[in-house]
């Protein structure tokens, strides 16, 4: 029977380490879906959409502006968010590292000198008394914990999806960066161009305002004529301070974007009617956007490390087994180490096995079950509301194209009334008043046109980011 033993320890142990494959995590479903707009939303006129294509990488440069190519690419080099979360990912990668070597054997080498003096009981009523001596040990010892039930594979599976989470943020700031440049570039140079057409109107009230009061004087004008005419001047002049605000605001966004104080920020020079819109946007398929857009890419990450500690948790409630060796030269001169008399080692095996802790481990267990769960929803959840913002900004395209379009026209027709009337005034058919009016109307015109661009331009942009483009 007791040559048995050792067969019977050996298949308890292998019976042990089977249990190690008994947690299975399904995958999450994902929607199927092929499009992101119903049949009763509204798609772009005209714009065309390239649905499957992927993005490119450099997405910005299809709006054919070198100088917005060379803001972004400075932007992306210098920015500090983003230098900060590229060490963050490498913090990540050198945990992951960290914990692949704990799953190793742990070798140390270590020396101890001391020097002891037993007492009178440590050999009991022999009364043997032994002087106070010097000692001295030497030599490597070893400690392995084998990975029986899992523990140490899902603590790497942890820490890995930590830093897969840590590169997908990293990429999701990188495009965040870029949208962000681009943006605040497009509307600085919108709001350039708003000033000079607000400038001309104040130009052309004042002018009006002087006809007024001079027509006044001859007697073919009132004072409210007047009034009328100073509350417009005004007005016009009230617009201005709001957006010389938002281009000073825009022009310190893109300084700290860039990495560089407001003081010492060099302005861009950028026209608003250089920068296209691209004809054709390419639009991945939703069931591509899952797979590179990084948010999700992130969600994911977060189930993986929710579902890696629960297999950490499952793998607690097993058994332990602790390996342990050490080969030591003990003397009691430094002289004697290393010699074949002071030779000493120790093999020891070690079990440990959960018995009762109150309902801990079982409770863990359970609090990472909820925890999976709740990082399911919410990756389930980052997928549908990256389908809605692809979807909201295709229908915002669509209004943005529709309303650009009727701009267009009303400012064609404010060209048209303009050129009327300069016809007319040269025939002295009608006044100086007459035309100038028309010319404020045009103007106005103008600037509802650049708004319309401008949000033309900032929705095309977040399209681009909701579907997730940006580097590899």
């Amino acid at each position: 029977m007791k040559t048995r033993q050792p067969y019977l320890a050996f298949s308890l142990l292998a019976l042990l380490s089977a249990c190690s494959t008994g947690l299975h995590i399904n995958t999450p479903p994902l929607p199927h879906t092929q499009n992101y707009l119903s049949k009763k939303d509204a798609i772009p006129l005209h714009q065309q959409m390239e649905l499957g294509k992927q993005i490119d990488a450099s997405w910005w440069r299809l709006f054919g502006s070198g100088t917005l190519d060379h803001l972004i690419q400075q932007s992306l080099k210098t920015n500090y968010t983003l230098a900060s979360a590229r060490n963050t990912l490498m913090q990540a990668r050198e945990a992951v590292k960290a914990e692949q070597g704990i799953a190793y054997p742990q070798v140390s080498l270590g020396f101890l000198a001391g020097r002891q003096k037993y007492g009178a009981a440590m050999f009991g009523p022999s009364n043997f008394n032994i002087p106070p001596f010097n000692y001295y040990e030497a030599g490597p010892s070893m400690t392995w914990t084998p990975d029986l039930f899992g523990e140490d594979h899902y603590k790497i599976a942890r820490e890995q999806a930590f830093a897969r989470y840590q590169l997908h943020q990293l990429k999701a700031l990188d495009l965040a960066v870029a949208g962000n440049t681009l943006s605040t570039a497009i509307d600085l140079a919108c709001a350039h161009t708003e000033i000079a057409v607000l400038k001309k109107m104040k130009t052309g009230d004042k002018e009006t305002l002087a006809l007024i009061r001079q027509a006044y004087h001859n007697g073919s004008a009132t004072r409210l004529d007047i009034l009328s005419a100073r509350n417009r001047l005004i007005n016009d002049q009230a617009l201005l301070p709001p957006i010389e605000q938002r281009l000073s605001l825009d022009r310190h966004m893109l300084s700290i974007l860039a990495g560089t104080p407001p003081s010492r920020w060099v302005p861009i020079k950028l026209d608003l009617h250089n920068i296209k819109l691209p004809k054709a946007l390419p639009v991945s398929l939703p069931s591509k956007l899952i797979r590179t857009r990084p948010d999700i890419l992130a969600a994911q990450d977060s189930l993986d490390a929710a579902g890696a500690t629960l297999g950490i948790a499952s793998a607690r409630l097993y058994p332990q087994i602790t390996l342990t060796a050490d080969m030591m030269q003990e003397a009691l001169t430094p002289a004697g180490l290393f010699k074949g008399a002071s030779s000493a080692w120790s093999l020891a095996a070690g079990l440990s096995a959960p018995i009762f802790n109150g309902g801990t481990l079982h409770a863990e267990k359970r609090e990472a079950e909820d925890a999976y769960q709740a990082a399911l929803a919410q990756y389930q959840q980052t997928i549908l509301f990256a389908f809605k913002q692809v979807a909201d900004n295709l229908t915002a395209l669509a209004h943005d194209e529709e309303e650009t379009v009727l701009m267009n026209q009303a400012l064609q027709m404010a060209k048209t009334s303009v050129r009327l009337a300069m016809v007319n005034y040269q025939a002295g058919a009608s006044g100086l008043l007459n035309l100038q009016k028309k010319q404020r109307v045009l103007n106005q015109a103008r600037l509802n046109q650049i708004r319309s661009i401008n949000q033309q331009d900032l929705d095309c942009i977040r399209l681009f980011v909701s579907l997730g483009a940006g580097k590899d």
